[in-house]
C-alpha cells in the first residue's frame, strides 16, 4: 500500500511539473500579435505626433497632442483601404497615401493616391491619384486625375500650402518621364516644375526645397546623373567619365550644400557612400565596409545634411560622415543612454529640438522615446510590444562562415533563453526571396516563439541575398537548387561542429522561397533534418513561368529567364515537387488559397508528388489568404500548427 501511495503521489507530482512547465511557456499569441504602434513622427513645430496603429487589421493613423497626449483625431480608410505612408506638410495638416490589402499580396498595394487632413479632421481633401474617389462619409471632391505612382517627394514645411511629389508614369502613359509637381496641400491643385531628362528618375532637393540633382535610367541599367541650374530650370548632364559606379542612390548633402552624398556600388561590390562635389564636379569615396552596404543613411531633416551610416554585416554600428554634426552628437549620445541597442533617430522638429528616437534589439521590440535636446531628456513613448518580457527573450548572436567553395557567408543564431550553448534541438529558418530580402539581427517573433520552446534557431544571408553587393546577388542566380542550398547546409555543419546542435535533432522550415528551401534543403540531405515545414511556398519551378503574378508579366518573365534559367530538365532537378522520392523528412505544408505571388497549384503540385510517394505529410490551407497571413487569427492558427509538428519532430 505504501508503495502505491508512493508511486501515485510520483505520479501526481510529475503530472503537477509537467503542467507547471507547460503553464510557464509563454503563450503563443505573444507571438502573433501584431505590434501595437509604429511610425511615430513629429509635426514641425513639435506640438503634435502621429502615429500609425492597428484596427481591424488594417493600418490607421492618430494624432496625438505633444504636451498631454491626448488624441486628437484618428484617420482611417473604409473597406480594405488603409493608411500607408505619411507626412507632415506644415504645422497643422498630414498627407497620407491610400493603401490596398489583397489577400493574395503579402503586401499592401499602392496606386499613388494622397489624402490631406488636418489634425482636427477638418478640410479633408483626396489630392492626387488616378480616380476621384471620396472617403465614405467626407467632404473630399474629385481631383483631376494623375495615371501614374505619385510619392511625397518634399513637405516643403517652410511652404504651408505647397508641397513636392514626384509621379512615376504608368506603362501606356503618353509621359513617359518622371514628373515633380508642387502641389497645394488644400486644394490638390498642381503645376509641374520640372521631368526628368531620362526615365525613372530620384530627385534631390535642399534645405530651401529646391530641386538640385538627378539621377534617371532609360533602360534600368545605365544612369545619368543630371545637376538643375538653379537659374534657368534646365538640367545639365555630368560627365562621369570613368566614374563606372553602379545602384546610384541620393540622400543628402554636407552642412553648406555644395556636396551631394550618394551611395553607389564600383563592380559589383558593396555600395559605398560616394560625395560629389557640385561645384568641382569630383567624386570621392567617402566609407565602404568590405562585405556589405549600407543599411541605412541618416539624413538631418532640419539641414538635410548626412550625418551618419548605418551597417549590418552583423550586429548593427555606425560610420559618422561629420562627427561634428549635431545629430551625429545626438546619436552618439543615444547610443551610450540605451547600451545594447539599435538606436535611429527617426524624426525631428524643424528646428532640431524635439526628436523621435527609435530602438530595438534582439530581445527588446521596437520602443519609441520622445528626446528633447534643450532639456537633454529622453521619455519613453510607447512600446510596439509592451505584453513582451523582454527577461524571458532570447540572445541571437552573429555568425560568419565560409561557404564550401570558399564565399564569405553572414548569419545568425538565436539561444534559447536559459539553455546552455550545448547539443540544442535546431530549426533552421531560410529567409525569402531569395533576391533582395536578407536577414537582420533584431527582434524577430517567429524566431523567439521557436527558442521559448527550447529551440535554437538558425538563419543564413545566403548567396543571392540582399545587400551584400551586385556580385553576391548574381552569384544566387540559377544556383536555387544548388549552391544556395549548399550555404544553408554548410550553416547547418558550422554550428554542428561547434557543438551547439545535436545534429540528430533538427528541422528545417520558411516561407515563400524559404519553403522552397526547407523542401529543398531536406532533399540535398535527406538524413540531416527530423522535419521540413513549407509555408505559401514554390516547390514546382516550371510551374512559376506559367502561373502566378511574376509569370503574368512580361518583366516577371525576364526575371524567372534571369534567375532561374530556362533549361526545364535543370528547373525539374531543382524542383522539390520532382524530387520526392528522395526525401525523409516527414512535411507540413501552409498555404493561402489566395496566393498569386505562389499560387495554389504550387502547394498542388507538391502533395500530388507526395500522395504518389506516399510521403507522410500534413496540409493547412487558409482559403482567404494570400501569400502571408494579415489576419492574426491565421497567424495564431499557423503558430499553432507548425510549433505541434515541429515539436512533435524535435526532441525536446
Amino acid at each position: 500500500m505504501k508503495l502505491f501511495i508512493a508511486l501515485l503521489l510520483g505520479l501526481v507530482s510529475t503530472a503537477v511539473g509537467a503542467e507547471e512547465a507547460k503553464a510557464e511557456l509563454i503563450p503563443l499569441e505573444h507571438f502573433s500579435r501584431s505590434a501595437q504602434y509604429h511610425s511615430l513622427k513629429l509635426s514641425p513645430d513639435g506640438a503634435y505626433l502621429g502615429a500609425m496603429t492597428k484596427k481591424e487589421g488594417k493600418d490607421v493613423l492618430f494624432i496625438l497632442d505633444t504636451e498631454n497626449f491626448k488624441m486628437h483625431h484618428g484617420v482611417s480608410f473604409p473597406g480594405n483601404a488603409q493608411v500607408g505612408n505619411y507626412q507632415w506638410v506644415n504645422n497643422e495638416r498630414v498627407v497620407l497615401s491610400k493603401e490596398y490589402l489583397r489577400g493574395w499580396k503579402d503586401h499592401p498595394e499602392y496606386y499613388g493616391e494622397l489624402f490631406g487632413v488636418n489634425v482636427d479632421g477638418s478640410r479633408s481633401k483626396y489630392l492626387m491619384g488616378y480616380q476621384g474617389e471620396q472617403q465614405t462619409g467626407s467632404r473630399l471632391r474629385k481631383a483631376t486625375s494623375v495615371y501614374g505612382t505619385s510619392y511625397i517627394l518634399d513637405p516643403l514645411v517652410d511652404d504651408e500650402r505647397h508641397m513636392l511629389v514626384v509621379t512615376y508614369p504608368w506603362t501606356g502613359s503618353k509621359e513617359p518621364h518622371t514628373i515633380v509637381y508642387e502641389v497645394d496641400v488644400y486644394r490638390g491643385l498642381r503645376r509641374q516644375v520640372t521631368r526628368s531628362p531620362s526615365r525613372m528618375a530620384q530627385f534631390l532637393t535642399d534645405e530651401q526645397g529646391r530641386l538640385r540633382v538627378s539621377v534617371s535610367t532609360d533602360n534600368y541599367t545605365d544612369q545619368e546623373i543630371h545637376l538643375r541650374d538653379l537659374d534657368e530650370g534646365q538640367w545639365v548632364e555630368l560627365e562621369r567619365g570613368a566614374m563606372g559606379l553602379s545602384d546610384i542612390k541620393l540622400h543628402g548633402f554636407n552642412q553648406k550644400g555644395n556636396v551631394v552624398y550618394a551611395s553607389a556600388s564600383k563592380n559589383g561590390e558593396p555600395a559605398g557612400l560616394y560625395k560629389l562635389n557640385l561645384e568641382t564636379k569630383t567624386h570621392e569615396l567617402v566609407y565602404q565596409e568590405e562585405y556589405v552596404s549600407p543599411s541605412k543613411v541618416w539624413v538631418d531633416e532640419v539641414d538635410k545634411s548626412v550625418f551618419a551610416i548605418e551597417y549590418e554585416a552583423q550586429y548593427p554600428n555606425y560610420a559618422f560622415v561629420d562627427k561634428n554634426a549635431p545629430m551625429a552628437k545626438r546619436l552618439k549620445g543615444l547610443l551610450q543612454a540605451v547600451p545594447g541597442r539599435q538606436v535611429r533617430i527617426t524624426s525631428s522638429t524643424e528646428d532640431g529640438n524635439l526628436s523621435v528616437v527609435w530602438t530595438g534589439s534582439d530581445r527588446h521590440p521596437s520602443s519609441f522615446y520622445l528626446f528633447n535636446a534643450s532639456t537633454n531628456e529622453l521619455k519613453f513613448l510607447f512600446s510596439s510590444r509592451s505584453w513582451i518580457d523582454t527577461t524571458q527573450m532570447s540572445q541571437t548572436k552573429p555568425i560568419q562562415y565560409t561557404a564550401r567553395d570558399g564565399l564569405n557567408i553572414y548569419g545568425y543564431f538565436t539561444v534559447p533563453h536559459g539553455k546552455e550553448l550545448k547539443d540544442l534541438p535546431l530549426v533552421v529558418l531560410p529567409h525569402g526571396g531569395p533576391h533582395g530580402p536578407r536577414d537582420w539581427w533584431g527582434f524577430d517573433p517567429e524566431v523567439q516563439l521557436l527558442a521559448s520552446r527550447g529551440i535554437a534557431v538558425l538563419q543564413v544571408n545566403f548567396r543571392g541575398s540582399g545587400g551584400f553587393g551586385g556580385n553576391f546577388q548574381r552569384a544566387g542566380y540559377r544556383k536555387w537548387g544548388s549552391d544556395i542550398q549548399y550555404d544553408i547546409i554548410d550553416g547547418v555543419n558550422y554550428v554542428t561542429e561547434q557543438g551547439w546542435v545535436d545534429k540528430d535533432n533538427m528541422c528545417i522550415m520558411g516561407a515563400s522561397f524559404g519553403a522552397y528551401s526547407a523542401l529543398q534543403s531536406a532533399i540535398i540531405e535527406p538524413d540531416m533534418f527530423q522535419c521540413a515545414v513549407g509555408v505559401v511556398g514554390v516547390y514546382d519551378l516550371p510551374l512559376m513561368f506559367d502561373e502566378g503574378d511574376v509569370a503574368a508579366r512580361d518583366s516577371g518573365q525576364r526575371y524567372l529567364r534571369k534567375v532561374l534559367g530556362s533549361d526545364k530538365k535543370q528547373l525539374k532537378a531543382f524542383s522539390p515537387s520532382y524530387n520526392v522520392d528522395k526525401l525523409k523528412a516527414p512535411v507540413l505544408i501552409v498555404h493561402g488559397g489566395e496566393d498569386q505571388r505562389a499560387p495554389i497549384e504550387q502547394a498542388e503540385s507538391l502533395i500530388a508528388a507526395l500522395d504518389k510517394a506516399e510521403h507522410p505529410y500534413q496540409y493547412v490551407l487558409l482559403e482567404d489568404e494570400g501569400h502571408g497571413f494579415y489576419n492574426a487569427e491565421h497567424q495564431l492558427h499557423y503558430y499553432q500548427q507548425m510549433i505541434a509538428f515541429v515539436t512533435e519532430h524535435l526532441n525536446l
